[in-house]
Formats: structure tokens, C-alpha cells, sequence
């Protein structure tokens, strides 16, 4: 049987081995790292990067916490026992300098219940400022790999997850290309064992660096004009949207008493909104905006 502390020191690796592979591609800045505590038990590394020769700003943030379940934390779980709570996970947001460069996320996490209620969850989503077809679908095609390995209909699945997860309904549109989605996986959702569904978790997480990296590697010297880093920054601000305003993970690492700056890693150091912002007819911009549709399928 899997322990939890098995778990928690992969996700300790897992955050080592990124923090790595994204400083070596990025080639000039560091991540420095801000311990903390939890108020109820255990506690985190944040790790930010800013200031890079590709990476303007990104977070790599590993938690372990635990505790009793209060109020905020039963009603966001939607628990009325009264019981301890365990979570940890690596989560991670890695904003680019080049427009041409594509925003990145990842979230894998573990949590469970002293009642023997467990489950883990995850994903990762691609957010171009401007798509680029091939590339969304060699993204894809990385994604399906892995998911292929410990499911045939994974994919699948987790893919129309993401579509309506990473997605803004107040501006109907995704919040890019998508990816893969999922959440409470244990034996009573997958006829997997939890070993099996843990290895499924390591997988995704160990996918993301070298992807991530060799998108960064293939776009950093692309050029880019003003009009550009325009566009990005109102991307940017969708972005924004889409943490606060829907995130649930934000939402709940808020309310039950999260730490705040470690939450807000997620944002870009600069973002913009212009008020009914309308892109030129059949422009790079507008052709981006009519990929952001749920249902694409981007192995096509």
C-alpha cells in the first residue's frame, strides 16, 4: 500500500527535478525558494523564478499540510464529519517574456481523509499568446502518451475535462488549448489500484519539464513587435480572470487559510485590459481567438 509520505517525497523530487531542467533552459535565472508553515500543520516550499532570459516570471510550489477540517475547508469539500485532512502537491505557473513563448500550468495533488477517504487529482493546460496549430498538437500528443500507458479512454476523458474546466464562461472561450484534467481518482473512480493511479500521477507530473522546455527552447528567439507584447499582456489579463474568478484551487486554498502569496504565484507580473477590445479582421490575434473553443481536437 502506498503511504502518504511516500507521495509527499515524490512531489518533494518531482519539484527539485523541474526547478532544475527549467533553470538550465532558461539560462540565467534562479529559483529562490520561501519556506513556510501551515497554521494547523506542515507546510511548503514556494519556489519563484523571475527575470529570466525566457522566463519572466514562474512558480514551482510544493505543500504538504495538515490538520483538522474546519468549517470553510467541510463546506468547500462538501464533508460534514468532523475529521483530519492531509494534502500535498506540486502546483505551477510559468509566465514567458516572448509573446511567442506559451504560458504553462500544472497541478498534481494527493489528498485524504483520517476516515480513509483519499483521492488524487491533477492536470496541466497549455495557454498560447498566439496558437500555433502544430505545437498545440505535439502538446497533445505528449499528453495522450502518457495517458495511453495506464488507460485507453484517459485521454479522452481527461481531455473534454479540460475543455470545460480551463474555460471562461463569462467570455465563452478557453483559456487556451487545453490539456488534462482530473480529480478524486482512487480505486471507486478507476478500476485501478492506488499504486497504479500513483504512478499515473508521477507520470503526468515527470512529462511536464522536458515538454515545457522544449517549447521554451523552440520559441525564445522568435521575434516580436510591441503590437505583440500587447496582445500578451491582454491575454495575460484573461488569464487573471480565469484564477480568480473560477479557479477552484484558488478559490479554496483562499478560504481555508491558505498562504496568500503562494496562492497568487499563479499571476503575471504584468497584465492589461482595454476596454471592448476588438482584434483586426483576420489577424494573427483574431485567429487565435477563434481557436478558443471547447471540443478542438488538436491531434487532428
Amino acid at each position: 500500500m502506498i503511504e502518504r509520505n511516500e507521495i509527499e517525497e515524490f512531489f518533494k523530487s518531482l519539484q527539485d527535478d523541474i526547478c532544475a531542467q527549467l533553470e538550465q533552459t532558461d539560462g540565467k535565472a534562479t529559483f529562490q525558494e520561501d519556506l513556510w508553515q501551515h497554521k494547523t500543520g506542515g507546510g511548503g516550499r514556494t519556489r519563484l523564478i523571475q527575470h529570466g532570459d525566457i522566463l519572466e516570471k514562474g512558480g514551482v510550489n510544493f505543500s504538504a499540510v495538515e490538520g483538522p477540517l474546519g468549517e470553510d475547508m467541510k463546506k468547500a469539500l462538501k464533508i460534514n464529519e468532523d475529521a483530519d485532512f492531509f494534502a500535498t502537491g506540486v502546483s505551477i505557473v510559468q509566465h514567458p517574456r516572448n509573446p511567442m513563448v506559451p504560458i504553462i500550468h500544472m497541478n498534481v495533488r494527493y489528498f485524504e481523509l483520517s476516515n480513509g477517504t483519499y483521492w488524487f487529482g491533477g492536470g496541466i493546460d497549455l495557454t498560447p499568446h498566439y496558437i500555433n496549430e502544430a505545437q498545440a498538437k505535439w502538446f497533445h500528443e505528449q499528453l495522450k502518451a502518457v495517458c495511453d500507458k495506464h488507460g485507453v479512454d484517459f485521454y479522452q476523458t481527461f481531455k473534454e475535462r479540460a475543455d470545460d474546466y480551463f474555460y471562461l464562461p463569462h467570455r465563452d472561450e478557453t483559456r487556451g488549448v487545453g490539456g488534462i484534467f482530473f480529480d478524486h481518482l482512487n480505486e471507486k473512480s478507476l478500476n485501478l489500484s492506488k499504486s497504479q493511479i500513483f504512478d499515473f500521477v508521477k507520470d503526468v507530473g515527470n512529462v511536464f519539464a522536458p515538454t515545457y522546455c522544449h517549447l521554451m527552447t523552440i520559441n525564445k528567439d522568435k521575434a516580436y513587435t510591441q503590437k505583440n507584447k500587447e496582445w500578451q499582456f491582454l491575454r495575460r489579463g484573461r488569464y487573471v480572470e480565469f484564477n480568480l474568478v473560477w479557479d477552484r484551487g484558488t478559490k479554496f486554498g483562499l478560504v481555508t487559510g491558505g498562504r496568500t502569496e503562494s496562492i497568487l504565484m499563479s499571476l503575471p507580473p504584468q497584465a492589461n485590459w482595454e476596454y471592448c477590445f476588438e482584434p483586426e479582421a483576420g489577424s494573427e490575434e483574431q485567429k487565435t481567438l477563434d481557436a478558443l473553443k471547447k471540443g478542438i481536437d488538436w491531434l487532428a
